[in-house]
């Protein structure tokens, strides 16, 4: 049996990363993580001019990386998407679906009746999380990859999808339904080499929930300051801190036998009863 150093278990060099929604905060970190562990990592948004800001930056730090527009809603546009980079890189070894998010009006001020929440609202936090948000990316790049036998994606789930948490109930039902396909997706296609798992983030701080954890002066809100109070390590994550793990499950040689997981980066928010 062979020993393999840690340098060799992470080393990305030959590898070709899709990361849907690399325009966002979260999901740019991951892609510059894995750049900078030696993929090739293409960008993927509506946004070009914050696609090829990520880029930039990327290359910037010795990293090699593309922009490639792509609306994750739509299938003919990821196809088109898929297609443009297997002729500029290669068939695409890695997936990260990090697009996502919440709606104001599928979110439930304190008081309020959850009888009334807008069913227009439901559908479209659970076709921005579940279904532009893994279903169509899957279907279209996973179709890629179990015709290769080789690939891994990792899905961007969230701290939420394991804990039904107050105000956000249509965010935490579509990131449940997202951790369950995971894990229905990795029984099938494990034995076509295609391994998939999801990365449950707890609370990082960014543009679509900064009004909610922090007052104008910058300091923490109610809301806040209540997490902080049922996290262990007492701060919100940095999404640099999603690095380590993305890189985990994109690495064949570190994560070869991992599949259908949830890997939670929380700070320690659901080890904590509440």
């Amino acid at each position: 049996m062979s020993v393999q150093g840690g340098s060799q278990l992470f080393d990305l060099k030959g590898t070709n990363a899709a990361v849907i929604g690399g325009t966002g905060v979260l999901g740019g970190a991951m892609a510059s993580a894995l750049a900078g562990c030696g993929a090739t990592v293409a960008i993927l948004g509506r946004n070009e001019e914050r696609g090829l800001a990520r880029v930039k930056e990327i290359e910037q730090a010795g990293g090699r990386a593309v922009y490639q527009t792509a609306d994750a809603s739509s299938r003919e546009s990821l196809v088109a998407a898929r297609d443009a980079l297997a002729k500029r890189l290669g068939v695409i070894d890695v997936l990260i679906n990090a697009a996502g998010g919440n709606r104001p009006d599928a979110t439930l001020p304190p008081g309020s009746d959850f009888c009334k929440l807008p069913i227009e609202a439901w559908q479209g936090v659970f076709d921005l999380n579940l279904v532009g948000g893994v279903l169509l990316p899957s279907q279209v790049f996973g179709e890629s990859m179990v015709a290769a036998g080789r690939g891994s994606i990792i899905n961007i789930a969230s701290m939420a999808g394991m804990i039904p948490l107050s105000r956000v109930v249509a965010y935490s039902a579509a990131k449940a339904a997202v951790i369950n396909l995971t894990k229905f997706l990795a029984r099938e296609w494990a034995r076509q080499g295609v391994r998939v798992n999801a990365i449950s983030p707890g609370f990082f701080p960014a543009e679509q929930n900064k009004a909610l954890l922090f007052k104008p002066d910058g300091s923490y809100s109610e809301r806040g300051g209540q997490i902080i109070g049922h996290t262990p390590m007492a701060r919100f994550g940095e999404a640099h801190e999603l690095g380590g793990a993305v890189v985990w499950l994109a690495a064949h040689r570190a994560s070869s036998f991992v599949t259908g997981q949830n890997i939670v980066v929380d700070g320690g928010f659901s080890s904590v009863t509440i």
